[in-house]
């Protein structure tokens, strides 16, 4: 295949994560050292930045600057919840994209984010295929929620699901002081699927966790509930819970009573108040006392309790798509493939049509989650085990960790 010359762009979308800038900073360096990449621009705000012309041009900042961005959460190019209408319907965005990739002949487009990144990257690189204007386009995965499909894992869950076991052992250290009885609900992060409460089951298994954790994945029966959680606490006087916050009645309604307060730019629900609520029935229903807590944002921006294994697989596959689109792929998402085999852990990038990528959910087998749907079951703990391990020697500055400080200079037309 003949060699394709341009500049290219980089986006961040979606809700950030304590690894995205690892990924980001996998496609910077890569791109800045490739020849046939003439200028590597970052958007501001993800596709927003494109359709806004607001592009950073990344060989302004400080290579040694840029490498801190390893070690900074969230989205240093900022990031968006922008969904682009079906081009058949609407290609008013897409036509400005076009111009914008036109004016700075922007030949490689790489999009770091979750299921709706990937829809974003999928019809921009459908679009171009029908208009005729060749531009590669990648997806880098990211997404703590771990649902994307096609890939054995993605960049972000491996540090979130640390530090929600890390944050679950801690709690239950807490609780366990007095010897008086208490019951505490963690609420996890996690719309459709449980991969992140399931996670707290980490901390059971180190001895220190939750009694029950409840996932999306099975119906929630708020009687049953009830009965598991005064079950355990009659018992021992004490009772841990890890609630997802997407745990739904079998009528598919949300047991959050914030369900409608708000959706997102996708039109999702913005879930939250969940551990609050529960906490008030039980202590009704028990007279007990009863803590809700809720880990919110501390789940996807606790660079202090990332995975060294996640902050390099997310480096490895920014790397990866800039190889793979300078080599002449296109259309694709970068993937993990994993071997587990006891002690031995193996992850190799691999490449995914963004089609089977965009706007489908995996989820927790049901299989590893028990019957009784209120724990989980050993083959969940081998699979994401070996994804938490590792950690890092963060830069700090008055035993404060040093983030990155880009200058985000704005770029100029060529």
């Amino acid at each position: 295949m003949s060699e394709l010359k341009g500049a290219c762009i980089i986006g961040q979308s979606g809700g950030p994560t304590a690894v995205i800038n690892s990924s980001a900073l996998g496609v910077i360096e890569t791109a800045l050292d490739c020849g046939s990449i003439t200028r590597v621009l970052g958007a501001a705000h993800g596709i927003r930045g494109v359709l806004d012309d607001k592009l950073y041009d990344m060989s302004q900042e400080d290579r040694e600057e840029l490498k801190l961005m390893r070690y900074t959460p969230s989205s240093a190019l900022g990031s968006c919840r922008y969904k682009l209408a079906d081009p058949d319907v609407d290609d008013t965005d897409y036509k400005r994209i076009l111009e914008i990739f036109k004016k700075y002949d922007v030949r490689y487009f790489f999009y770091n984010g979750g299921n709706d990144s990937m829809d974003t990257c999928n019809k921009i690189s459908k679009y171009m295929q029908k208009v005729g204007y060749e531009c590669r386009v990648m997806g880098v995965p990211k997404t703590i929620d771990n649902d994307l499909n096609g890939t054995d894992h993605c960049p972000g869950f491996s540090s979130a699901a640390k530090f929600i076991a890390t944050s679950c052992m801690e709690v239950h250290r807490d609780a366990h002081v007095y010897d008086t009885g208490m019951v505490t609900v963690v609420e996890i992060m996690g719309r459709h699927a449980g991969w992140l409460a399931g996670s707290a089951a980490l901390a059971t298994w180190a001895g220190y966790g939750p009694d029950l954790i409840y996932l999306p994945e099975v119906d929630f029966d708020m009687d049953k509930f009830i009965a598991d959680v005064t079950a355990i606490y009659n018992k021992t006087g004490k009772c841990m819970v890890a609630v997802s916050e997407g745990i739904h009645y079998a009528d598919g309604r949300f047991v959050s009573e914030a369900k409608t307060s708000a959706t997102d730019g996708f039109g999702h629900a913005q879930l939250g108040g969940l551990a609050a609520m529960l906490a008030e029935i039980i202590k009704e229903k028990t007279g007990a006392k009863v803590r809700g807590i809720e880990l919110s944002l501390l789940q996807r921006c606790a660079s202090h309790c990332a995975s060294a294994r996640d902050i390099n697989e997310a480096y490895m596959a920014g790397q990866a798509a800039v190889e793979a689109a300078v080599a002449g792929e296109t259309d694709k998402m970068v993937a993990f493939d994993v071997t587990r085999d006891g002690a031995n852990y193996t992850c190799t990038t691999a490449l995914k049509p963004l089609d089977i990528c965009a706007n489908f959910e995996k989820k927790v087998p049901r299989e590893w989650i028990n019957a009784e749907g209120n724990g989980i079951e050993q083959p969940f703990i081998d699979y994401v085990l070996p994804l938490i391990q590792g950690e890092l020697n963060v830069p700090q500055e008055n035993s404060l960790p040093r983030f990155a400080k880009l200058k985000k200079v704005l770029t100029t037309e060529m």
